[in-house]
């Protein structure tokens, strides 16, 4: 297991920051479909130094996902097709929420949905969950053939659907939005009007791959979702843009591969970052870029988290 040093962690500067009510220890989040339910990884890091854990996609109902192949492998990559395949929000609430409410760390639920209903019915449960502070709406999954990233590309239906969540839900409300759009700041300030308290972006992008010796496309949806360090400058630019239009805290994720990623995105604007497919190189990633973080303000000579926040 990874152990930052804790003594010299406490003496850094002050890491916390707010998204909305929700306060974070520290900048730094695992990305939804990227770190199961936290619990998965705990022979490798200890998860309570984490900022916060956006859990695997939950839908009101239980999904079996897309058949396989589900993903692929490309230069500084990789796509993915896994369609959302989770066993629905009563089972997270029954099975996993008993198991996370113990740990010192904000657990957000990522809520996807095939109809603005079920996304407003899955937030209604979640919002009876004390130690769930958050949800992370996402309306940008590229991998199903309802929903998803149909409700982000259109600002009327991202509207309606964070407009009726908002209805059904009072706490911390974060909308994961799509970067396969023309304009991400209209959509973005469409939504903040809405109700929303944060913006996470971006999910990955629309793409595909080819199996030459088959002659045929590698996943079986034959498009999937694209991540890794080769979006970086795509999120980075997302972020950046986002952040100049929006008076409401965004958040950073996209090929954030290490603790330099992590602050350009800080820079650009992003108030906390998530780390995706690090994760699956290195299980303990994620705690090392708090821990690398905090030294980068100390050697600036930089007090607090806060201060490098949207330099650009």
């Amino acid at each position: 297991m990874y152990f930052c040093n804790k003594k010299l962690f406490e003496n850094m500067a002050d890491l916390k920051v707010k998204i909305g009510n929700l306060e974070l220890k520290n900048p730094v989040m695992t990305a939804s479909g990227t770190f199961g339910y936290g619990l998965e990884f705990q022979d490798f890091i200890d998860i309570s130094l984490l900022g916060g854990i956006i859990v695997k996609g939950t839908t009101l109902n239980p999904q079996e996902g897309n058949p396989p192949e589900r993903m692929a492998q490309t230069a500084a990559g990789m796509l993915n097709a896994v369609g959302l395949q989770n066993r629905g929000v009563d089972y997270f609430i029954k099975n996993i929420y008993p198991e996370i409410k113990k740990i010192n760390t904000n657990f957000i639920v990522n809520v996807a949905g095939s109809t603005v209903e079920e996304y407003a019915a899955c937030a209604h449960k979640i919002n009876k969950l004390e130690k769930i502070p958050a949800i992370e709406l996402n309306i940008s999954c590229p991998n199903v053939k309802q929903g998803g990233m149909t409700f982000g590309t259109s600002i009327a239906a991202a509207t309606e659907v964070v407009r009726i969540v908002r209805k059904n839900y009072d706490k911390t409300l974060i909308v994961k939005l799509s970067p396969n759009v023309t304009d991400i700041s209209e959509i973005a300030k469409a939504i903040e009007g809405e109700g929303a308290d944060a913006i996470s972006l971006i999910n990955t992008i629309l793409a595909m791959a080819v199996d030459v010796e088959k002659r045929k496309p590698i996943l079986s949806t034959v498009t999937g979702g694209l991540s890794g360090a080769c979006i970086k400058p795509i999120a980075l630019r997302m972020v950046w843009q986002t952040a100049h239009a929006v008076k409401i805290p965004v958040i950073g994720l996209g090929g954030i591969m290490c603790a330099n990623d992590a602050v350009e995105f800080l820079l650009a604007g992003a108030t906390a970052v998530q780390i995706g497919t690090a994760n699956f190189i290195d299980p303990q990633i994620s705690v090392k870029i708090i821990d690398e973080i905090a030294q980068y303000l100390d050697k600036h000579n930089f007090k607090s988290v806060k201060e490098i926040i949207g330099i650009i």
